[in-house]
């Protein structure tokens, strides 16, 4: 999930926050991949993502060149057991494109949102789209991951590109707040524990370095 430069992309998510979200979202459907790439690119595949290269064998074009409305499909790979798929919606170069796909990156520790308009760039060596890296919202950046994928599904004829009316904005997420835990030992400032350990440890606060050489200055000046 690399060769990079600056690149103003909208609609790319924010880093998430590791905190719960509210009630509200928690209700928020949730979006698994394969459905938004079908409504993306009319194509007619159900079933886990990892089946679907084999399931568009004779049904539809296979390849490893990004095309606007065509499926990247992902190979099953560490946790990812199930595969992936998302939907091309724009070729920004020979090494980038943007794909809107859903349930990949957390936000509130919650996945099955649908991000759009995500970088994802090709990092194989023969520039074919085997192996890619991915943005992931809670780095900000490219994802550390190289993942392999068997290459892009074409739909036949022209895509729809259309996705559900109201989908939420999962940058926008209210996050859910937390209180402040009460110190059980009431109000003490770490500057104050710090003394107290000291004090146990050495009977006072005993200086150290420059400080030390200063204090037995003065008392041999007494």
């Amino acid at each position: 999930m690399r060769g990079f430069g600056a690149l103003a992309l909208t609609g790319l998510a924010a880093p998430a926050l590791a905190l719960p979200i509210d009630t509200d979202a928690q209700n928020l459907p949730y979006w698994q991949c394969v459905p938004i790439a079908r409504m993306l690119s009319g194509i007619d595949i159900y079933g886990d993502a990892h089946s679907w290269w084999d399931q568009a064998e004779g049904r539809y074009r296979k390849g490893n060149t990004p095309r606007k409305g065509a499926v990247l499909n992902f190979i099953p790979y560490g946790g990812m057991k199930l595969g992936h798929v998302a939907a091309v919606t724009r070729i920004v170069d020979d090494r980038t494109i943007l794909v809107t796909h859903s349930n990949w990156s957390p936000f509130g520790g919650r996945r099955g949102f649908v991000e759009k308009n995500v970088r994802i760039i090709d990092v194989s060596q023969e520039n074919d789209w085997s192996r890619v890296r991915v943005w992931f919202a809670p780095l900000g950046d490219m994802g550390t991951t190289e993942w392999p994928t068997h290459g892009f599904i074409y739909p036949n004829g022209r895509p729809p590109m259309v996705l559900p009316d109201n989908l939420p904005d999962p940058t926008q997420i209210r996050m859910a707040s937390r209180e402040p835990e009460d110190d059980a030992e009431g109000d003490i400032h770490p500057t104050e524990r710090m003394a107290d350990i000291r004090k146990t440890l050495f009977a006072e606060p005993r200086p150290t370095g420059r400080l030390a050489y200063l204090s037995r200055t003065l008392k041999a000046a007494r």
